[in-house]
């Protein structure tokens, strides 16, 4: 989100969409081109319609406004940095499970990591739940889709009450089961499959080593880009082309780790 460079947007943006692509396999593809697309395409129309800055003329709209490339430039990057951080998020959704957040935080902040936890997976446990609600009320033949208009809207406003009272109640039941356990007290173990080893402490390294590293070209201008009044940019130098390769490098990390796993695996599999 920092970081407008064309290239590291490029980067960021064709990462994002590979390790979804990876995590969630033809739905993450489908989602890319229906809904994500058409939302780049319109937040890239968007700002040139509203934003007039920029030195370099093009044409006028027919409300008189000047059309400058850089607003329309900038509306693209724009619309790029909101695809890539879509996808990021998508994927951090799909890797990080409320287990592994409590594992990472539930000894420092017990208490934010429990409710964190519960906010996670709120979404995916209310979809799942909605799906059983309405084919229950669908074999009773009340459902969204029967009836006329106001029977539909009853239906529906009966269905959210339903949900609602279960998601309500299923936060009581677990705050008071993880009480009950003696989570978040002084003292308290805590059982958990994932180990910090040398793999770990090696991946760490890197990451520290990459994320220090553009750090440093952030510093020294090496990302820098700017879109108004004019454009222009960090020449292209030997240094600014090590930046956004290692900037290339930390955004691959996690497709190089998954599809090296998704490779052990089928050779374990295959037995060979």
């Amino acid at each position: 989100m920092f970081f407008l460079h064309p290239a590291s947007l490029v980067i960021s943006l064709g990462c994002a969409a590979a390790y979804n692509i990876c995590l969630n396999g033809r739905r993450a593809a489908r989602f890319q081109l229906a809904v994500l697309l058409p939302m780049t395409l319109m937040a890239a129309l968007v700002n040139p319609a509203f934003n007039h800055e920029g030195a370099t003329l093009l044409t006028y709209l027919p409300s008189g406004n000047p059309l400058t490339l850089e607003s329309v430039l900038y509306g693209v990057a724009a619309a790029v940095m909101l695809a890539a951080v879509i996808l990021w998020f998508s994927c951090y959704t799909a890797v990080m499970t409320s287990d592994k957040f409590v594992y990472l935080f539930g000894r420092v902040i017990p208490a934010l990591s429990l409710v964190l936890s519960m906010t996670l997976r709120f979404v995916p446990k209310f979809k799942a739940r909605f799906q059983l609600v309405r084919e229950a009320q669908r074999c009773v033949g009340r459902d969204i889709s029967d009836g006329p208009l106001l029977r539909r809207l009853r239906n529906a406003v009966t269905i959210l009450s339903i949900m609602l009272t279960w998601s309500m109640e299923n936060a009581i039941e677990t705050a008071d089961s993880m009480k009950s356990r003696g989570y978040g007290l002084p003292g308290r173990t805590a059982f958990s499959i994932y180990r910090f080893d040398d793999r770990d402490k090696a991946l760490l390294a890197w990451l520290l080593f990459c994320g220090f590293f553009i750090l440093c070209g952030w510093a020294a201008g090496g990302l820098y880009w700017r879109y108004y009044p004019t454009m222009k940019g960090a020449s292209v130098t030997p240094l600014a082309v090590c930046f956004q390769a290692v900037y290339a490098a930390l955004c691959l990390t996690p497709v190089i780790l998954d599809r090296k796993e998704e490779a052990v695996w089928r050779r374990l599999r295959s037995g060979t």
